[in-house]
């Protein structure tokens, strides 16, 4: 079952017999020089099928200290969590009381981020209390599985944001060794200030203040294409922006899914954007649906030529 999930994922997303296309990983190289030079296939969207896939998208691109309990479909007793980043950018460590973390900002990756989350899971429930894994390579072994073969799929991630990277130390580990405490100064350090965006209908939207200027970021679980029509459509009733204070800047494209992004009034508290963003939410909503409705009109057309020009691919 695991490798027939794999080998699906896989032909549903090898690149084009062009080897001096650029590479889809978005790394800006060419595919012969980057994915092409080995046997690497890329999976573009590493997480679909799962409720939790924009979470999982957020963790690994944006968020920069959160961690979420994963829903294993079997983890027996053992506590598995997913954060942003361990110390060092590890995969895996296990703590002093078995408890097991998984990181999503890591050193290195394959073509396939879903393979390389359940690799660092499978090594975590099998490893000894303190070891930690550093980078998730083939050495590791076993048969090919994925998140989508560990992970009960209808369940979100029930993310937890914090405000510096205090729980890198549980308590009751005694005093940190130097070494990891000046890497937990250096990354409380330039740790931008991000709250979750919580509404009806709103799921993957955070507030982030990058220091300059404050954004919403939110990742859409919808087919690129399906909501980038949606988009045309709101910005050619110019419905796109959240309010007079938050104009539209933009998109990432990360993992398979858009990540929109909405420029601030810095002055405002997150939470006063909630009453925007839950409006947004449910004028987008009744924009998706009514998109087999009717074909889209020149304007439309002209607005979604547009929007593709503001997109920047996230490696």
């Amino acid at each position: 079952m695991a490798k027939k999930t794999r080998n699906r994922a896989a032909a549903a997303s090898a690149p084009g017999e062009n080897p001096r296309r650029p590479c889809p990983c978005g790394s800006g190289k060419r595919y012969k020089v980057c994915h092409g030079a080995g046997d690497d296939v890329i999976v573009i969207r590493p997480f679909e099928g799962l409720a939790a896939e924009p979470d999982l998208v957020a963790m690994r691109e944006f968020l920069p200290s959160a961690t979420a309990p994963l829903p294993l479909a079997d983890a027996g007793d053992r506590t598995v969590t997913v954060t942003s980043v361990l110390p060092g950018a590890s995969a895996a460590l296990v703590r002093s009381d078995g408890a097991v973390m998984i990181g999503m900002q890591v050193q290195t990756r394959s073509g396939d981020l879903s393979a390389d989350v359940a690799k660092a899971v499978r090594w975590a429930l099998q490893a000894e209390p303190g070891e930690s894994l550093a980078v998730v390579g083939p050495g590791l072994g076993g048969d090919a599985v994925r998140l989508q073969d560990l992970l009960d799929p209808a369940a979100p991630l029930e993310v937890t944001m914090h405000q510096d990277f205090g729980w890198w130390m549980p308590d009751g580990d005694g005093d940190l060794a130097p070494e990891l405490a000046a890497m937990l100064e250096r990354a409380n350090a330039v740790i931008m200030p991000t709250e979750p965006v919580t509404a009806d209908g709103v799921r993957a939207a955070y507030w982030v203040d990058t220091g300059s200027k404050a954004h919403i970021r939110w990742v859409r679980p919808e087919p690129e294409d399906r909501l980038l029509a949606a988009f045309a459509r709101l910005q050619a009733r110019d419905e796109l922006a959240l309010s007079a204070d938050a104009r539209y800047l933009g998109s990432f494209r990360a993992h398979g899914l858009l990540v929109p992004v909405w420029d601030l009034d810095r002055d405002m508290h997150p939470k006063e954007w909630t009453a925007p963003v839950a409006a947004f939410a449910a004028r987008l909503d009744e924009t998706l649906a009514g998109l087999d409705d009717t074909p889209p009109t020149d304007a439309e057309r002209r607005a979604r030529d547009a929007l593709a020009g503001k997109q920047v691919t996230l490696r």
